[in-house]
């Protein structure tokens, strides 16, 4: 009988113990896992992949040149192949709260 009142005290302040740490837990403010890989995939991958395309871009305006000049439209080429790439690389907050819907989430 003794033992059985040793295993019940152990089992009611082990269950207290864990019920007070699971509370505690829900109080806190929720977060979502997602944004946070979010800032991770905008940091590690998003900029440094625009990076990149804005210098194969600034390679391949020069590559369009001979056929830009003549129809006047260099400056809507040279703004889609760097101008575009490099402010998304460099220009934006952050984190980026629109980066999930620009990358179609």
């Amino acid at each position: 009988m003794r033992r059985l009142r040793k295993d019940i005290l152990i089992f009611l302040v082990i269950s207290l113990a864990i019920g007070h740490l699971y509370s505690f837990c829900w109080a806190q403010a929720p977060t979502d896992p997602t944004e946070q890989g979010m800032d991770m995939v905008d940091l590690l991958v998003a900029r440094p992949a625009s990076a990149v395309a804005g210098v194969i871009g600034a390679a391949l305006f020069v590559v369009t040149l001979p056929f830009t000049i003549p129809t006047k439209s260099v400056e809507t080429s040279a703004d889609m192949f760097m101008v575009q790439p490099f402010r998304f690389a460099f220009e934006r907050e952050f984190p980026d709260e629109d980066l999930g819907m620009r990358m179609g989430n």
